[in-house]
């Protein structure tokens, strides 16, 4: 598995609103900009591919009172964590697990925030 390896690559691209509203709707019908999409790929040294909506992260940033740098790194978590497997839309336990996870990699990165499933709590 790709994040067992010591080398992998992650592709990430920032956009706008309207270009990730594109991928939305191609790949989950959902028409309407989001903050973060993941594409993991079946590859041992690609995790996938990582788009962040710096439009949505910027409205997000101010809804929340802090930097866009610190809410494109929570949305950089969120999104790594769904290209190594984690999902928190499957179960209850599953959201845990991943709202968990996100809080001890912001943490041990030392990075502000403790993910994006807990901001959703805060909403």
């Amino acid at each position: 598995q790709a994040a067992d390896s010591n080398d992998v690559e992650l592709s990430i691209t920032l956009s706008d609103d309207p270009s990730i509203q594109r991928y939305n709707k191609e790949y989950r019908d959902v028409d309407k900009p989001t903050d973060v999409l993941s594409f993991p790929m079946d590859d041992n040294f690609v995790l996938g591919d990582l788009i962040i909506s710096i439009d949505t992260a910027n409205k997000q940033a101010l809804d929340h009172s802090h930097e866009l740098r610190d809410e494109i790194r929570i949305l950089l978590v969120h999104g790594l964590l769904h290209l190594i497997g984690y999902d928190h839309e499957t179960s209850k336990e599953d959201w845990e697990e991943m709202a968990s996870a996100e809080r001890r990699l912001m943490r041990r990165l030392d990075w502000r925030g403790k993910g994006l499933i807990h901001l959703a709590e805060e909403d």
